[in-house]
């Protein structure tokens, strides 16, 4: 008889999640979800005002610091609570190991490219108003 006979199913299934990292997965949909109570209201009030004065207003609020600053952080959290999610989505709903890898990439991909697109037009502005 081997030693594993022995063991009983919540011994021989404890820590092991389906890829060991749910407990991670979750802490960081929590906090990005706890950052976003905060930012997304500040996003929501400060682009109306901006909005609100024109183009040239918006432009003159994005090249302060603290908004641009505060608008590449709420993207930042907005992508990568919207990423963990995705991830959820794919991982629980595709079955097909080949089809879900690769949905698992271009969710990464397309989080990181869109992040990046929105950092660069903030820095663009901020940076470019001043000159």
């Amino acid at each position: 008889m081997s030693n594993s006979q022995f063991l009983t199913p919540a011994k021989a299934a404890r820590g092991l999640g389906s890829a060991k990292s749910g407990t991670h997965h979750h802490i960081g949909q929590r906090v990005s979800a706890i950052a976003l109570v905060f930012l997304v209201p500040w996003f929501l009030f400060s682009v109306i005002n901006a909005v609100q004065g024109g183009e040239a207003a918006a432009i003159e609020w994005i090249s302060q610091p603290l908004p641009a600053i505060l608008l590449i952080l709420t993207a930042g959290a907005t992508v990568y609570h919207m990423r963990l999610g995705m991830q959820v989505v794919i991982e629980d709903y595709i079955a097909k190991t080949g089809m879900r890898s690769a949905l698992l990439i271009l969710n990464s991909f397309a989080c990181i490219a869109l992040f990046a697109a929105i950092a660069l037009s903030v820095l663009k502005l901020w940076i470019g108003a001043g000159a």
